[in-house]
């Protein structure tokens, strides 16, 4: 676990500096390129090239970011005249409860339909297998558009935007979804039905253990180790359809942020987006890890 952590590390690390070198060569003055669409007066650009030490050394610059991330200061803002942080901490809770509510109706979706289709008929075999291709294939914001015109502007039962209340998280956690069962559901099934047809499951089945209690007590834990290895998957599929879904629902969060970072030409919190993102997933990773040994057993031995 400490290698683990270390290797975490060297991947923020590298997000930082990738971040960083994109800044010091993307064409055009770095003071220009922070101040972005924002208020351009002698006093602001002096005080960017303060923050930034523009005035110093190129790699006494990039010695000082690091050392700005490692204190939690992610910058300011120049466009919107806040702090980077700040802006951040607002929109997070918001993302953060679409992209759970998204990942739990996904495996909750792809665990029902793994579990009554494995091992069943070739036809009903066959009819999830077409709807989970459909799910995958479609892209996000399709979905999301298709689910707006039928239970939104046609039967109204889901509000077209915003994030008030339950209902308002419906709609755009399935959009998000759906995708993520399709995949999910084709990888669980494959696992039961090649753990069912492993000697434990005969020995259970010769024991007297209905079907039903074979899958639940042993069959999906061992379908669950490659299940979880996508977990890392559909984090970036979370985080990239967010900024659209978002956007397409009219929901506060990141995805907007981000969205409205890269119009505006924002660079301060466009780094700060990107970092975020490499934090999500050294922690995803991270977990996955104890999550492997927790699953199986053999792995801890």
């Amino acid at each position: 676990m400490i290698k683990r952590l270390g290797t975490g590390l060297v991947v923020l690390w590298a997000a930082a500096t990738a971040s960083y070198l994109a800044l010091l060569l993307a064409p055009g003055d770095t003071v220009d390129i922070l101040i972005g669409d924002g208020a351009d007066t002698p006093e602001i650009r002096a005080g960017i090239i303060a923050e930034w030490g523009l005035d110093r050394p190129e790699v006494v610059q990039y010695l000082a970011y690091l050392w700005r991330l490692l204190h939690g200061d992610l910058g300011r803002s120049y466009l919107l005249q806040r702090g980077v942080g700040e802006i951040l901490a607002t929109q997070l809770g918001p993302t953060a409860q679409l992209t759970l509510a998204a990942a739990a109706t996904g495996v909750a979706l792809a665990a029902v339909i793994a579990i009554v289709t494995a091992g069943r008929g070739r036809w009903l075999r066959g009819a999830a297998s077409a709807a989970e291709l459909v799910s995958v294939s479609v892209p996000p914001f399709l979905i999301g558009l298709v689910l707006l015109s039928v239970f939104s502007f046609t039967l109204g039962w889901f509000p077209v935007s915003g994030a008030q209340g339950p209902a308002a998280l419906v709609l755009p956690a399935l959009a998000l979804g759906l995708p993520i069962a399709g995949v999910l559901g084709q990888v669980l099934r494959g696992g039961l039905e090649h753990a069912l047809e492993q000697p434990f499951a005969v020995t259970a089945r010769a024991r007297g253990l209905t079907e039903r209690a074979l899958i639940a007590r042993h069959a999906l834990r061992h379908a669950l180790i490659p299940a979880v290895t996508l977990a890392g998957w559909f984090t970036g599929t979370l985080l990239g359809g967010a900024v659209i879904t978002e956007v397409l629902f009219g929901r506060p969060g990141l995805g907007q942020v981000a969205m409205q970072a890269v119009t505006g030409q924002d660079m301060p919190v466009v780094m700060a987006v990107v970092l975020l993102s490499a934090v999500v997933y050294v922690t995803i990773s991270t977990l996955l890890d104890v999550a492997y040994r927790l699953i199986d057993p053999r792995i801890r031995a």
